[in-house]
């Protein structure tokens, strides 16, 4: 495998990981943020709101699967 492609495999499993709905979760939540943010509204409550929910839709899932 060449240097650049395990740069890219090296980014992929370090930000999406064994749970791609996190990651787009998260992506969804800096999004609205921004968008929020850009329209005037006070958002700074929204990340960590998603990260609570995320993490916790995560570990339910993980639990159930068995792993």
């Amino acid at each position: 495998m060449n240097p650049i492609m395990r740069f890219l495999h090296f980014w992929y499993d370090f930000v999406v990981g064994d749970d791609w709905t996190v990651a787009v979760g998260v992506v969804i939540a800096l999004v609205v943020t921004a968008l929020f943010a850009g329209a005037g509204i006070a958002a700074w409550w929204l990340l960590p709101l998603a990260v609570v929910l995320l993490l916790g839709l995560s570990l339910r899932k993980a639990s159930r699967s068995g792993a």
